[in-house]
């Protein structure tokens, strides 16, 4: 993508990583040509390999929401890492990171730390199945929710069949124990409960999917998941490691006034290092071991650093207006996409929840995997490439969202409103 130096990194990185890249989305296949690869971030803004800035929205995948490099959560980590980067013990940080979060998501009433989102979510779901005692795990089709084998399924031939597994190395049996279903499909969730509702542990899902881009819930389908749970004794699982702290201060559920058994938490609340948090309601995560029969441990979990980060991250995001603030840079980004696509002529549709946003090219609204998979793939590849040369770093996926951070300010809107409008009309 006119990183010469990138490309030579590339070459290197493919002979020794496959696919070149550490994670596959990385890797541009979704659009063509090479990863720009990232020598540093400060605020809004990424330096590629070859020195050239981009405006950033891919924040490291959502968790740099108030900016890279954010001079306050480098000190803490600064200080924290001259003290030691791990001890494999408890530090009191970890009691104040855990009472942040608890205090800002009031169905958190106790929680565990990992250290990545896919570790949050394998525990809260053996939590699950071992306080229900039952093995079924019911997720939607475009939600992602880690690299766990029963949870890289896809839909089967109905709506209410068996997972299917969606990569290789995963056991069929292993899938079977997940049960696919539509996003935003009431009556696919009601016939699935009846049939099946006494085998069902958990209900998961992404409650603002990040996943298939930007996708929120229709009104009523989060109360009717929380009506279904409570109707066959299942738990209600949110996963809101992109949600969380990024759609309002409580998550999701704050959002939309709705309250899960349990809650995956992750990016945000480790202020961009590696972490993980699952918590909810006190008699289910009292089964966890060292207190109950339900195992889970991680030698990293709390690590200091990732902890100092946080701590200060929620900080800084509980000054007072800086959500407001947030909303206003979202909603701008989200019309300078609309107002470019009209003036080019362009069918888009662009979904927003706060500072999350994706500009799908269709005209209706995307509201399931099927609707996104319907966009036009290969003017969102000519939209991203054209976004990268004219400096604006986009994720590179149109089933990736966008997120807007405190850092983005009027300077680096100015150069996002500078690059759509010479791009769309390319299109």
């Amino acid at each position: 993508m006119g990183d010469s130096v990138s490309n030579q990194l590339f070459e290197r990185a493919s002979r020794i990583l496959p696919g070149g890249v550490n994670s596959p989305v990385r890797a541009f296949r979704a659009v063509g040509g090479h990863p720009i690869f990232i020598q540093s971030a400060a605020g809004a803004e990424l330096v590629g390999a070859d020195g050239k800035a981009y405006v950033d929205y891919c924040a490291s995948w959502g968790p740099m929401i108030v900016g890279h490099a954010h001079p306050k959560v480098v000190q803490v980590v600064q200080e924290a890492a001259a003290r030691g980067s791990s001890y494999g013990a408890p530090t009191e940080a970890e009691v104040v990171l855990a009472e942040a979060i608890a205090a800002a998501v009031p169905s958190i009433e106790m929680l565990r730390m990992t250290s990545s989102g896919t570790e949050a979510v394998m525990g809260a779901l053996r939590a699950a199945r071992g306080f229900t005692g039952r093995d079924l795990v019911v997720k939607f089709e475009g939600c992602y929710h880690g690299g766990a084998d029963y949870l890289l399924v896809k839909a089967g031939s109905g709506l209410a069949t068996f997972g299917e597994p969606d990569s290789g190395g995963v056991p069929a049996a292993i899938a079977s124990t997940t049960a696919v279903l539509p996003f935003n499909d009431p009556d696919a969730v009601r016939a699935l409960v009846a049939e099946r509702g006494e085998e069902i542990a958990a209900i998961i899902l992404e409650p603002v999917v990040g996943n298939m881009g930007c996708v929120p819930p229709d009104a009523g389908f989060l109360e009717l998941l929380r009506e279904q749970c409570d109707a066959c004794g299942a738990l209600l699982v949110f996963d809101e490691v992109m949600t969380g702290f990024r759609v309002a201060r409580g998550g999701a559920q704050a959002r939309f006034g709705i309250r899960p058994d349990l809650t995956t938490m992750g990016k945000i609340v480790g202020g961009g290092m590696p972490v993980g948090v699952y918590g909810g309601r006190r008699d289910v995560m009292e089964k966890i071991s060292p207190l109950g029969p339900v195992y889970q441990a991680g030698t990293l979990s709390g690590n200091p650093l990732a902890t100092a980060a946080g701590i200060a991250t929620l900080e800084l995001l509980a000054e007072p207006g800086l959500y407001d603030r947030l909303e206003q840079a979202g909603a701008e980004v989200h019309g300078i996409f609309e107002e470019a696509a009209q003036a080019a002529g362009i069918p888009l549709t662009v979904q927003r929840v706060g500072s999350m946003l994706t500009p799908y090219f269709r005209d209706a609204a995307v509201r399931t995997f099927e609707d996104a998979s319907a966009c036009d793939m290969e003017r969102f590849a000519r939209f991203h490439g054209g976004m990268l040369e004219h400096g604006v770093y986009w994720p590179c996926s149109q089933y990736e969202a966008g997120f807007v951070s405190a850092a983005h300010d009027d300077a680096a809107l100015e150069r996002t409103r500078a690059a759509v409008n010479a791009v769309f009309p390319t299109l």
